[in-house]
């Protein structure tokens, strides 16, 4: 591991505005860290933070936590909002299956995942971070009405992930297969852009979005899903 990346992880741990792993925080994020009453906002998967910082300037109104397992990479992001005096934005280390071990049923009131790494692979489909497995997850934190929002430039995850919502019970409020050709789109899709999405719409690819509430997931019909998924695997991979 390289000296710079060390010295990212340490100065990380020190910023007033992140956390590693804060369990004790659950149900608290409010009064200990936020000290107002506003919505909490999580980007999961944020990476170096963009967007959570430029969704943190957009709406003071609202606190953001952006979430990721490396540190490093959110260090940059934890120090912008410093620099700018951001305090309605943190950072959170930590694994994104244990969500409800740190944060209380209906704390948070969106999720944002921008630009996952969409696992293209079946047999690696539980990895997507809106496959069933963490949608159960999400319900646990969300509040009744809580929006989750997806933006991908990846035509498979988007298209699985529109395709299952209906299975599980959810009906989705906005599919949008080319988020900057609607006018009609909300303004911050236009204008808040990570590096990522800059760079795939250089290459030529659409930007995908989603936004959905959890309000009638059905555990029951995620499950049915999640087995039909895991015997067509089965089957396909007998065949070849």
């Amino acid at each position: 591991m390289g000296k710079d990346k060390l010295r990212r992880f340490a100065e990380f741990k020190t910023f007033p505005n992140t956390f590693d792993f804060a369990y004790d925080k659950k149900g608290c994020w409010n009064k200990e860290v936020f000290k107002n009453n506003h919505p909490i906002v999580l980007e999961l998967g944020c990476g170096k933070g963009e967007y959570t910082v430029a969704l943190g300037k957009e709406y003071p109104q609202k606190n953001f936590i952006g979430i990721d397992i490396k540190s490093n990479r959110m260090w940059k992001g934890a120090g912008i909002a410093q620099e700018e005096k951001l305090g309605n934005v943190a950072f959170l280390r930590a694994v994104i299956h244990r969500l409800s071990e740190l944060f209380a049923p209906g704390e948070v009131s969106e999720i944002w995942i921008t630009f996952p790494d969409p696992f293209p692979k079946d047999r690696h489909a539980k990895h997507r971070l809106t496959h069933p497995r963490f949608l159960s997850v999400y319900k646990e934190v969300l509040q009744p009405g809580g929006l989750l929002h997806l933006k991908t430039d990846d035509p498979d995850l988007f298209r699985f992930t529109v395709g299952m919502l209906p299975q599980t019970g959810v009906e989705p409020v906005t599919i949008d297969w080319d988020v900057h050709a609607n006018a009609n789109a909300a303004a911050h899709l236009h204008t808040i852009t990570t590096h990522y999405e800059k760079l795939f719409m250089g290459r030529g690819r659409t930007i995908k979005y989603t936004q959905f509430t959890l309000d009638h997931y059905s555990q029951e019909k995620a499950d049915r899903f999640e087995a039909e998924l895991e015997s067509a695997r089965k089957s396909l991979a007998h065949a070849n």
